[in-house]
């Protein structure tokens, strides 16, 4: 079935009469024979707009019960099973109560299309997407109901619903809009004056940027190249040379005559022009135009002043800016093959600001002659004269040789010394060669005379094949040379990409490779103020990054200085670059300045990473102080109170039950405490680990003070050796785990086991490891929860929260890593959680081998010990493990 229209009516604030205008066009329709039904539509107390519903059939609203109140929304079941030819749906960023089909109306409107329903609706400027924080910032209300702008512009047709501010206040000032105890606080707050009128200037800039698309999209299909300047639109053409920034500008100030024109700089990349263009220029001024709110667009074309007007006609442009030649050729200059002068000739019924600047006339051009090399054009010189002497002593041999076999001889030796030296000693050996055949071959022989006039005109071409050849030959030897240099820039290009993406710092590693790409000693990077590790100031510049032995030049002299912006120079030591090289030691400018920009949005993103984390985590604080920390000291100044009161007899037992409530309630709010503090020492990276050699047997009884006598049991075997760590921290660390074990696993015993032979299977940072496993075998935790059970302020979800905080397995987790371990969980064969500590094995001296049976007496200790309530153990909350 084919989809059916959508008709919007569009206007810029409440009360300008699109419910209004969408029920007259309704009736309209009716008039013309239309089945049309209203499927929601709201008056809003409006006298006017609710006479226009009579007469109109209405489908009565779905009713949805939402928190104790009931809502009306549109019944869309029974508008599909109606199938009118058009629906009335009134506001269509409207987001349903929740429990209805769709959570927005437009999206309800999408399935009466597809259903063949024809469609008018209404929305206001301030639900579009794109414009909710502009209408947000001129009327300081925040809209909760937006609909996406591409929907919206997917419509068939948009009406606008357009009055005058002073009309639309009057409006509400009859009562039309609102009630009468609403009409001063709208006309004091969002109807102002200065809001409706930017209100209605964004309706209508925003309808004529889909009025434009619709523009542009029938010229297309009729073919129309002509510009219609139904829009001001400056195209900017740029070289790619510095000049540039001028041309943006005084676009921009062009631009600035009118209201809602368009900014579109176009740079012209032509196969043969890339040498004469800047990478780090194209940036700049990308940039500028983004500043300046215009748009940059890169064409390839042969003729960069037919692409230029290409682009400006498709576009539908009304003026374009270009900047006077910079060639500095006579005869350029008086032919007006200059891209602005045929700009001007060919552009038509656009205007053309031809725009002087500092550049204009001085040029670019390049002495070609440069580009083979030097010793190549000397060789080809020294051929010009020797070859066709040589040649004519070859011809010498056979005195009956015709002049046929002279001038093609001669012409081999031309073209020799083009591909050998190019144009010019070509030129000179064709002319030497053309004396040599006239002298020796053309009767009469012996004199530069020549009396036949055949053997004139054969001499004469000769001279003229000679010279084509010559020049076609030069130009290209010149391509190929030109093509292998792009072709080794290009490939230097992407070593240098992959080289610095996998450089740890990609700005030292680009020096890295310029200092192998350019043969140089050194290559520092500068920064105007800016700090970096030399901390050395050099002419108010200051050493970002170098790479190299030799200190590298000044940024403030030298002739390998490339300028990369306004506050930062790249700098290269060692020999002076010839001008082949500039080009890609600006792409080189280039690639640092985009891994600067990376390496400073990197840092921003740590910090604001760090805020967040900083600011989760004082408000979990905040609120674990607020709430859980209430319960210990409600307990002790419930047992303070009783014990102070002088009219109530205690006996001992009862005393000594209140003394044991204080204990118990004093070391549970030191277990809190400790944990917030050290949670907070973890993510401000202030924990410094005390390492030493530790043996695991000397950290386990102290962690495991107040368990209860058989709950653990431990096995360690008697050859473990020692680890490097913090022996206050590791019992921290085992304390929080087994506390944790045993409230989440009751019915389960808990056992410590060390690994054979105190190795595990991995290592950490190269070096072997000690492993320690607290093995239960209680519920477990979910796979997709691992990960989260390490993170501050999580519980189990049967456990409540007056157990705790919710810290144990963070803080343990901190303070392995701070010793340079890791704490990870597994799960236990048969059910439970294994949680395994990993710390990295001592390197120091190992202890006197008596103290080899120490774990078999810790572990007596262990098992004898007497009974301490859990309640004072360490807050643990594993169900952040489980």
């Amino acid at each position: 079935m084919a989809r059916a229209t959508l008709r919007i009516f569009l206007g810029a604030a409440p009360g300008v009469g699109k419910t209004y205008a969408m029920l007259e066009e309704a009736h309209r329709l009716r008039g013309r024979g239309e089945d049309v039904v209203v499927a929601f539509a709201m008056d809003h107390g409006r006298s006017e707009t609710r006479a226009l519903m009579d007469g109109l059939e209405v489908i009565p609203p779905h009713t949805i019960a939402y928190r104790d109140t009931s809502f009306e929304e549109m019944d869309v079941d029974a508008v599909l099973a109606r199938k009118p030819r058009t629906a009335v749906v009134d506001e269509y960023a409207h987001s349903n109560i929740p429990g209805s089909r769709n959570p927005k109306r437009w999206q309800d409107v999408e399935e009466l299309l597809d259903a063949g329903i024809n469609v008018l609706s209404t929305v206001n400027v301030q639900h579009l997407a794109s414009l909710g924080d502009v209408v947000s910032a001129i009327t300081d209300v925040r809209q909760a109901e937006t609909v996406p702008d591409d929907v919206v512009r997917r419509a068939d047709q948009i009406h606008l619903v357009d009055i005058s501010p002073e009309l639309l206040r009057q409006r509400l000032g009859d009562g039309k809009i609102y009630s009468a105890d609403k009409i001063d606080a709208a006309l004091s707050n969002y109807f102002r004056m200065g809001n409706l009128t930017a209100l209605r200037e964004l309706a209508l800039l925003w309808l004529a940027d889909r009025v434009d698309e619709g523009l542009a999209k029938y010229r297309s299909e009729q073919g129309i190249e002509a510009s219609w300047p139904a829009r001001e639109r400056i195209v900017v053409g740029l070289t790619g040379g510095p000049e540039g920034d001028v041309l943006v500008r005084r676009a921009a100030r062009i631009l600035k005559r009118v209201n809602g024109g368009d900014l579109l700089a176009v740079h012209v990349r032509a196969a043969d022009g890339v040498a004469s263009e800047s990478p780090q220029a194209l940036e700049s001024q990308r940039l500028l135009v983004r500043d300046l709110g215009g748009s940059y667009h890169t064409v390839a074309g042969e003729d960069p002043a037919k692409a230029l007007l290409d682009f400006a006609r498709s576009v539908n442009a009304t003026q374009i800016v270009v900047g006077i030649s910079r060639r500095r050729s006579l005869v350029a200059r008086l032919t007006g093959r200059g891209i602005g002068n045929r700009v001007v000739r060919d552009s038509g019924d656009i205007d053309v600001h031809m725009v002087s600047h500092p550049l204009g006339g001085r040029g670019v051009d390049r002495r070609r002659q440069r580009d083979l090399g030097r010793t190549r054009v000397i060789v080809g010189f020294a051929m010009a004269v020797v070859l066709p002497v040589l040649l004519q002593l070859l011809l010498a041999a056979s005195p009956s040789h015709s002049i046929a076999t002279a001038v093609l001889l001669q012409l081999t030796g031309s073209v020799a010394v083009a591909l050998v030296g190019g144009l010019w000693p070509a030129l000179l050996g064709a002319l030497w060669s053309s004396l040599l055949v006239n002298f020796f071959s053309i009767p009469p022989v012996g004199t530069l005379t020549i009396s036949d006039p055949e053997n004139i005109l054969a001499l004469l071409v000769f001279v003229g094949v000679s010279a084509a050849v010559a020049a076609v030959v030069d130009v290209s030897a010149r391509r190929s040379k030109e093509a292998a240099r792009a072709r080794a820039e290009a490939t230097t290009l992407g070593d240098l990409t992959r080289g610095a993406s996998s450089a740890e710092d990609t700005v030292e590693g680009l020096l890295k490779q310029a200092l192998d790409v350019f043969q140089m000693r050194g290559a520092a990077l500068y920064r105007a103020g800016a700090a970096g590790p030399a901390g050395v100031a050099t002419g108010g510049w200051r050493l970002v990054a170098k790479a190299g032995e030799a200190a590298p030049l000044p940024p403030d002299g030298g002739e390998n200085t490339e300028q990369i912006d306004a506050g930062t120079r790249l700098v290269l030591s060692g020999r002076i670059l010839p001008a082949s090289d500039r080009r890609l030691l600006s792409a080189f400018g280039a690639h640092l300045s985009a891994q600067l920009e990376r390496r400073q949005l990197a840092a921003s993103r740590r910090e604001v990473m760090r805020l967040a984390e900083s600011n989760t985590m004082r408000t979990s604080i905040l609120r674990a102080v607020s709430h859980d920390l209430r319960t210990p000291l409600a307990g002790i100044k419930l047992a303070v109170g009783g014990l102070r009161q002088s009219d109530v007899h205690y006996t001992p037992e009862e005393e000594q039950e209140l003394l044991a409530t204080i204990e118990e309630c004093s070391d549970r709010l030191d277990v809190l405490v400790g944990n917030l503090l050290d949670m907070s020492r973890i993510t401000s990276d202030s924990v410094n680990a005390l390492i030493r050699p530790v043996r695991w047997y000397e950290v386990i009884p102290t962690a495991l003070h107040g368990i209860p006598p058989g709950r653990v049991r431990v096995d360690l075997p008697g050859n473990m050796p020692e680890i490097d760590a913090d022996s206050g921290m590791l019992e921290r660390v085992i304390a929080n785990i087994v506390e944790n074990a045993i409230k989440y696993a009751p019915d389960s015993d808990v056992v410590l086991v060390g690994a054979a032979g105190g190795f595990s299977s991995s290592t950490l940072d190269g070096r072997p490891s000690g492993e320690l496993r607290i093995i239960d075998h209680g519920q477990g935790v979910p796979a997709e929860s691992v990960v989260r059970m390490f993170q501050p302020f999580q519980r189990l979800n049967d456990v409540p929260s007056t157990t705790g905080v919710g810290l144990g397995l963070a803080v343990a987790k901190g303070f392995t890593e701070a010793m340079g371990g890791t704490l990870t969980a597994e799960e236990t064969p048969g059910g439970g959680l294994t949680m395994v500590i990993r710390l990295p094995l001592s390197t120091g001296v190992a202890f006197p081998h008596e103290e080899a049976q120490a774990p078999m007496e810790a572990q007596s200790v262990l098992l004898q010990r007497r009974h301490v309530p859990p309640s004072g153990s360490p807050d643990g909350a594993p169900g952040e493990a489980r």
